[in-house]
Order: structure tokens, then C-alpha cells, then sequence
């Protein structure tokens, strides 16, 4: 069940906006379908934004199933958040001027391309992991085999967003 912590709310907002980049999971008929995409993450707006682009299928399934989920993942620090949430694709133009920054230009040439949609992600619940690291990580995995215990390697919660 998922928690209410002030402080575990925050670390999964912090996770998500350090981290920047998420696998969007959306429902392509009975399959699910993911990929990576960058995460505009709005705390005081209580949405993750995309940049996509409407020729692309996502809109579609979308509009067919709005449940997805954004899976954020900084394995050299061996942190992770997993989010469920509801999407919108908008054609707000102000909010893609906004959010138009580099990484959209390796798909768009600016702003104004027509194609350029909003994607908007309300978090519902969330899940974080982490641990100190991978060093520490598989050195005490290793103690763990020696010993025959379970490595004690990090945190893991969940939150209600």
C-alpha cells in the first residue's frame, strides 16, 4: 500500500526531475508498448510533460487508454522510480514554447512545428528504489552469499502522488 510520507513524496519528485528521462509505457491494443522519452517533471503543477509528436502512435493509444507508466532509471547511482498515472495529449502551444528546449530539437526544428504535442502525465502512485551504489551494492550481495543471508542494499517505497 502506498504512503503518504512528506519526505518519500519528495524523494520520488527529486528521483524523477534528477533523473530526466523516462520509458513511457502505454497500452498498444492487448500489448504493451515503452520508450524513452525526455520527462519535464512540474511538481507544482502535479504533472510530468512530454514533448511528442502527433504522426506517432502514442497519441493514439493514449486516446484509446490513458492509464501508463513512466519507469525512470539512473543505474550508475542505482536509482529507480516507477509511476502510474493518467495521460492527456494537448495542443497547448504556449506549454510546447515552454518546454521546447534542446533535446526537442533533435526532433523538431522549433517550437512552432504543427506535429509537436503535449503529453501530460498525472501521477497517481509511485515506487522508489535505491541503493548506495553499485560497488556497495555487489559487495554486499557477495557478504550475503558468504554468509548465506539477504543483502540489505538500499530503500524501497511506495507513495500515494
Amino acid at each position: 500500500m502506498a504512503n503518504n510520507n512528506v519526505g518519500d513524496i519528495d524523494r520520488t519528485w527529486e528521483l524523477m526531475k534528477k533523473i530526466g528521462y523516462a520509458m513511457l509505457v502505454t497500452h498498444d491494443g492487448d500489448k504493451l508498448r515503452a520508450r524513452p522519452m525526455t520527462a519535464y517533471v512540474e511538481r507544482d503543477e502535479d504533472a510530468i510533460y512530454f514533448l511528442t509528436d502527433a504522426r506517432q502512435h502514442k497519441d493514439e493509444e493514449i486516446a484509446r487508454a490513458p492509464a501508463v507508466n513512466l519507469s525512470f532509471a539512473d543505474t550508475g547511482s542505482q536509482k529507480y522510480v516507477s509511476v502510474s498515472g493518467t495521460a492527456a495529449v494537448s495542443n497547448d502551444r504556449n506549454k510546447i514554447r515552454e518546454l521546447f528546449s534542446t533535446p526537442a530539437r533533435a526532433w523538431w526544428n522549433d517550437a512552432n512545428d504543427p506535429n509537436i504535442r503535449v503529453l501530460k502525465i498525472r501521477p497517481e502512485q509511485a515506487e522508489f528504489w535505491e541503493s548506495p551504489g553499485k560497488l556497495v551494492a555487489y559487495t554486499k550481495m557477495a557478504a550475503a552469499v558468504v554468509s548465506g543471508t539477504r543483502p540489505e542494499i538500499g530503500g524501497n517505497r511506495k507513495v500515494a502522488l
